[in-house]
């Protein structure tokens, strides 16, 4: 947490370390590079600060506000010399709000950042270097975002103060969000009102605790009830699943990703697909035409059952969805390996080493990972690498503009 951040006006903080910078040393830098978290990289005598808001190129005036051992953290106080490619933030929240990084970043140039953060990811973990393709954007850059989850905390007296977001470096406190520009308008025109209900019904809840407020724009309107249905259209496919459990959020950009992953799983005459972790079946009910059966597989009961209903939705009848186990993913699967492509989208966490086993086992002839987090994809691309998978292409998409986030796709073949 930063002086400027948590609003201190002069004491040294109690663990403060003042080697190798004493508390609020101004230095004046030039950045180099930006992180995977959106910090710029700058140095001192070889010794690296970590700066936020500022892009590479730039020179800067910081202030130290924590030593690490191998790094220290600065705050930005001035842009000395600007880069070309700074714009003017959309939101007069942005360096406050903890959501966005990228906002004073031109667009082209968080495209190019993003497809540098692939590789060095790559090259840094997992020690392998593809070529990385340009990052596709997403086709607007605001006003894409479809799920908005602003929260509260336990009120004082009598009231919810802040409905919002962290703030910025922060893991207590909110700040007050009264329009994002990242969501779209349909749930900006219901954020007021939510807000307003959420303070008016307070008062009569028995528990008065924090907690999160939901906005998920369906195509029946602004749902602010997860167990309520959340219908969405995605070329000419409809998905429903309860408004409160997990859909991409930017749907402008979803038909380019899922014709792509299809399109990849499809390729060398594969006539199968397994879609592991399919969750309520988006790729697998997508891509159905392409191939003679699709075979969905997932560990949550609950998602099954909307997998299930949103092909009978779709009017799909060569999809099958299995409820598996972790220790058995592909013990029922009835196409054999070589004729099977196998579309993989796990959480942030990645595959645990079981699946990638299993998945050596099964031996598919393709596999497409989708990933909302190169780290762990990297980590997960080295062990099938070992296990004779080579990697044809990797093609990054833009479904979080503004944020430091980027969905990854590699595709791999059996060598």
């Amino acid at each position: 947490m930063s002086d400027k951040q948590d609003g201190r006006k002069g004491g040294i903080p109690k663990n403060f370390e003042p080697i190798p910078y004493e508390y609020h040393k101004e230095l004046e830098l030039d950045v180099e590079n930006l992180t995977n978290l959106g910090m710029g990289i700058c140095r001192d005598d070889g010794w690296v600060i970590m700066v936020p808001f500022v892009l590479p190129g730039e020179k800067v005036l910081v202030r130290i506000y924590r030593n690490h051992k191998n790094y220290s953290d600065a705050d930005l106080i001035k842009v000395l010399v600007a880069s070309n490619d700074r714009v003017e933030p959309r939101c007069e929240l942005f360096e406050t709000c903890g959501g966005c990084q990228y906002q004073h970043i031109s667009y082209v140039s968080q495209l190019a950042s993003k497809r540098s953060q692939v590789e060095e990811v790559f090259e840094q973990l997992a020690d392998i270097t593809p070529k990385v393709e340009e990052v596709i954007g997403s086709p607007s850059e605001y006003n894409y975002r479809t799920k908005l989850t602003p929260h509260f905390q336990k009120p004082r007296d009598g009231k919810i103060q802040a409905i919002g977001f962290l703030r910025n470096g922060q893991r207590q406190r909110l700040v007050d969000v009264a329009n994002c520009p990242i969501a779209t308008d349909a749930i900006n025109e219901a954020l007021p009102g939510a807000r307003m209900e959420l303070q008016e019904g307070f008062g009569l809840r028995k528990k008065r605790k924090g907690g999160t407020l939901l906005l998920r724009d369906s195509m029946g309107g602004v749902i602010t009830d997860p167990d309520d249905i959340a219908m969405v259209k995605v070329g000419a496919k409809t998905y429903q699943f309860k408004a409160g459990e997990f859909f991409q959020n930017n749907s402008l950009i979803l038909p380019l990703l899922a014709d792509y992953v299809i399109g990849e799983a499809k390729r060398d005459g594969v006539q199968y697909l397994i879609d592991a972790y399919c969750g309520v079946g988006f790729f697998s009910i997508y891509g159905s035409e392409q191939f003679d059966n699709c075979l969905g597989i997932e560990i949550s009961d609950k998602a099954i059952v909307w997998a299930k209903t949103n092909a009978e939705i779709n009017n799909v009848d060569n999809c099958k969805y299995l409820l598996g186990t972790a220790s058995e993913i592909f013990n029922d699967v009835p196409f054999a390996g070589e004729e099977t492509a196998l579309i993989i989208e796990p959480p942030r966490k990645g595959c645990d080493q079981n699946f990638i086993n299993q998945v050596h086992s099964y031996k598919p002839k393709r596999i497409v990972y989708v990933s909302c987090d190169p780290a762990t994809q990297a980590r997960d691309l080295k062990l099938l690498s070992e296990m004779s998978y080579e990697i044809e292409r990797v093609q990054p998409f833009d479904l979080f503009p503004q944020t430091r986030h980027i969905e990854n796709v590699v595709t791999l073949s059996l060598g």
